[in-house]
């Protein structure tokens, strides 16, 4: 069981990559050190900060305060918000922008936004003048729980999410937990997902915690609020930074952060990759399909699945199909879907199952055939 560690210093986890190993700090206010931290790892260097129209105006201007304190030259770009602006279009148009702004090898791009910008700003930063260094400033839950650790960044394809992309670790990691206070409620119960999704897989004491403490974490503000989402927050991050650190690449136990992922992808697929559909609450409905499914073959018993979609209902996160907008989601269309997910080898489906509250497992080799009949039992 995890104890709550009560402090108002940041907390810093580090990604254990030897010559590559940066660090994550949580905290409230830690933007403000923006400048110092990275002039302390590039003396000298310029920086771009990469963002989105919702979250400029809520926090670009505290950005380059920080970077303009710490005497380093910035350029912002600012993009469309929403998960539309993972394309290759938009991928080009920030390219272009960074060379015209003169942006060098020795210099270092900012994603400041939540998955999308960090995705988007972390692949332009991979392939630009063939490698550039990227700081990771997450403002949504999910993105200081996960998308923003682990170096995973990329852009959608009309095949599916995520399916054009490259292995770029940042080379440090804000996560200031004060800039979740603007995200709206459903956003924020979204990037609760991913929380939810660390004591799932491997950390039965924390889901515990969760599930007696979760509405302080939703508080934020209030003084039990702040450490209870700190901790949360710290929890998740070494709990990623430890299975990074084991598998950089995802050649092994690193599929497991991709519990609820292969439903959920499929999901948002279905969704057109919109709003009418958050990434939070499509993983949200892939771990309930995950933990019943996982029932459904007798690997854990069915109050143990029932309990995991408990949880994630009891914070109002969707936790079925139907609960998806009005889009096509017959099974046969959402197995085309399943079958161009990343995990996918020579064919044979691969996904990740439980067999209890934090004991997933990767399994694969699935009979695509079990899966068609779960959801089509599912959607009846």
């Amino acid at each position: 069981m995890t104890v709550v560690q009560r402090a108002t210093d940041p907390v810093t986890v580090n990604v254990a990559l030897g010559a590559r190993a940066y660090d994550i700090v949580i905290g409230r206010g830690v933007l403000a050190a923006l400048g110092s931290r990275i002039a302390a790892l590039k003396a000298g260097a310029s920086a771009a900060i990469v963002s989105d129209a919702t979250v400029a105006a809520l926090h670009l201007g505290a950005a380059e305060a920080a970077l303009g304190a710490a005497g380093i030259r910035a350029t912002s770009i600012v993009v469309p918000a929403g998960e539309a602006s993972k394309s290759w279009a938009r991928l080009e148009d920030v390219c272009d922008r960074l060379l015209a702004a003169r942006i060098e090898r020795n210099d270092v791009v900012v994603a400041l936004g939540g998955g999308v910008i960090g995705d988007l700003a972390g692949f332009a930063a991979a392939i630009l003048r063939r490698g550039l260094d990227v700081v990771q400033v997450p403002t949504s839950l999910l993105a200081q729980v996960d998308s923003s650790v682990g170096g995973k960044t990329g852009i959608n394809s009309r095949h599916g999410k995520n399916l054009v992309g490259a292995f770029h670790q940042p080379i440090l990691v804000i996560a200031d937990t004060a800039l979740l206070d603007t995200l709206p409620p459903r956003e924020f119960r979204a990037g609760y997902a991913e929380v939810a999704k660390f004591g799932l897989l491997g950390d039965a004491g924390f889901f515990a915690w969760l599930e007696a403490n979760w509405q302080d974490v939703f508080a934020g503000g209030s003084a039990s609020g702040s450490f209870a989402r700190e901790h949360a927050i710290a929890i998740a991050c070494r709990g990623k930074a430890a299975v990074v650190a084991r598998d950089e690449r995802e050649t092994g136990e690193r599929a497991l952060l991709n519990l609820g992922h292969t439903f959920g992808h499929a999901f948002e697929a279905a969704a057109g990759f919109s709003d009418r559909l958050l990434h939070g609450e499509a993983v949200s409905i892939g771990i309930a399909c995950a933990f019943e499914f996982s029932a459904r073959l007798g690997l854990l018993p069915r109050q143990e699945a029932a309990r995991a979609v408990r949880h994630l209902a009891a914070v109002g996160l969707p936790t079925h199909i139907r609960q998806m907008p009005a889009v096509t989601t017959d099974a046969d269309a959402l197995m085309g879907l399943i079958a161009q997910d990343k995990k996918v080898k020579r064919g044979k489906l691969t996904f990740i199952l439980a067999r209890g509250i934090g004991r997933a497992f990767v399994a694969n080799d699935v009979d695509p055939a079990q899966v068609r009949d779960y959801l089509a039992d599912t959607l009846r």
